[in-house]
């Protein structure tokens, strides 16, 4: 039986905590009356520091600083580890800093949870998937046929082979999230959501550009994603958790929507007439371009979550009128 984790009681850390997942999922353990949080981060010169400006937790830690109290024994005492920490971006070019950041401390901090009795959560990602052919199937005895796109998505890739060679899919869970959105990513630059950046093209200028289809088979803005909104994503991220659940799950909508669908609830959010643009993808972007992503989350509904998505209109109605527009973060 897996071992359930009251989250109100635990002690969390939570690696790239000020982050945009990272921060939301701290946001829910609030929400939930946990406290005994350590969030551990890189602020650097960006915006997320906002992120933390309404949440409550024990401790901040600079990833730095987590990385030599690992190597020294000093990191303290956890009943939980969500480790959200990466560089995320799918255009990082420096795959050494991607193997060390992503895939080397991530083992690292991977056996010394385990050696110290905590659980272990860690972000995987949809990129693992590439452009989709070999499923999207969840099921760890995939792994082998997957060929991401990126070298992001191989760095994701490299820790969940690795957990697997290891048999510790057993022990900990790989989270595979898919295309997320909502508060708390203002600071991620080129890597926000198409809503983040289409609200504010649609405040600006009243329209907004979407990639025209270089696929034969998917019309302009008809290319499909699974877009899940961040509130879903901490709801089945801390199921999980709390569930004690191992192994690898997809973490989505569980159902593909088109661009359209996605931008269109912006015009009649901010009550501006439509008006979509499309432009040619740039040709660096075309040989690594997912045209249909689509979660399987059957091994997530098979641990007990029930909870339905959140309709896609819904999310981002609320998104750009609650948050987006006001300038809120979660938790403000």
């Amino acid at each position: 039986m897996p071992e359930l984790i009251d989250l109100e009681r635990a002690r969390v850390l939570v690696t790239g905590g000020a982050g945009f997942i990272g921060s939301a999922l701290v946001w829910g353990l609030n929400s939930r009356g946990a406290s005994r949080v350590v969030i551990a981060d890189r602020l650097g010169t960006s915006t997320k520091w906002r992120n933390l400006r309404a949440l409550r937790f024990e401790d901040y830690v600079e990833a730095d600083v987590l990385r030599e109290r690992l190597d020294t024994g000093r990191l303290g005492d956890f009943d939980l580890v969500l480790h959200m920490g990466a560089c995320s971006a799918t255009t990082e070019q420096d795959a050494s800093y991607l193997a060390r950041n992503n895939y080397e401390f991530s083992k690292d901090l991977c056996q010394w949870a385990l050696s110290h009795g905590a659980a272990f959560l860690y972000a995987s990602s949809a990129a693992t998937y590439g452009d989709g052919s070999a499923s999207m199937d969840d099921d760890a005895a995939g792994i082998e046929r997957l060929r991401p796109l990126n070298m992001y998505g191989y760095s994701k890739l490299l820790f969940d082979r690795w957990a697997r060679d290891q048999a510790l899919l057993s022990r900990v869970a790989g989270l595979r999230f898919f295309n997320v959105f909502g508060p708390n990513e203002d600071h991620k630059g080129d890597m926000r959501s198409v809503v983040h950046k289409a609200c504010a093209q649609v405040r600006e200028e009243g329209r907004v550009q979407l990639f025209r289809s270089h696929h034969p088979e998917y019309r302009d803005g008809e290319q499909r994603r699974d877009f899940v909104y961040v509130k879903d994503v901490v709801d089945m991220t801390l199921h999980v958790a709390a569930r004690g659940a191992t192994g690898l799950f997809n973490i989505g909508s569980g159902h593909a929507q088109t661009w359209l669908d996605l931008v269109r609830p912006i015009f009649g959010a901010l009550q501006v007439p439509e008006q979509i643009d499309f432009v040619d993808m740039p040709a660096a972007l075309r040989g690594t371009y997912q045209y249909h992503t689509q979660a399987d989350i059957s091994r997530l509904r098979a641990t007990g979550y029930a909870a339905p998505p959140t309709p896609l209109s819904a999310a981002v109605a609320e998104y750009v009128a609650d948050y987006l527009v006001p300038g809120r973060q979660l938790g403000d």
